[in-house]
């Protein structure tokens, strides 16, 4: 899904919180940007997809962000490189660059797992 970027809450931003409103720390809300349909690009979102249905299953939300289309959208994250994921929830905001085939450097800078010593 790809929509222009604003901090305006939008409906799926609300499956995040809790009854009360609180964030839910259990959600993850995820922005991969992208450009267009290049193999590092595909390979990213292929990537990402699986690592999300295998730890993160029925806990997240993923928007994809292209950048040929959308291309001011790179400065409200500060986006050098792509494809670049970014982790808004929880905070803080994670960055990880590439094409996110090391599925344990990816877990690691998501922090959904601690990095071996």
């Amino acid at each position: 899904m790809t929509r222009p970027h604003d901090d305006t809450p939008s409906p799926e931003s609300l499956d995040a919180l809790n009854a009360d409103g609180t964030p839910d720390p259990e959600f993850w809300e995820l922005r991969l940007y992208v450009a267009g349909r290049s193999a590092r690009s595909v390979a990213a979102l292929t990537n990402l997809q699986r690592i999300c249905e295998e730890h993160l299953r029925g806990k997240y939300r993923l928007e994809v962000v292209d950048l040929l289309v959308h291309p001011q959208l790179a400065s409200g994250d500060q986006i050098v490189a792509i494809p670049t994921l970014v982790r808004k929830l929880p905070q803080p905001i994670r960055k990880v660059i590439g094409d996110l085939s090391s599925e344990e450097r990816t877990l690691v800078g998501l922090q959904l797992r601690p990095a071996r010593s």
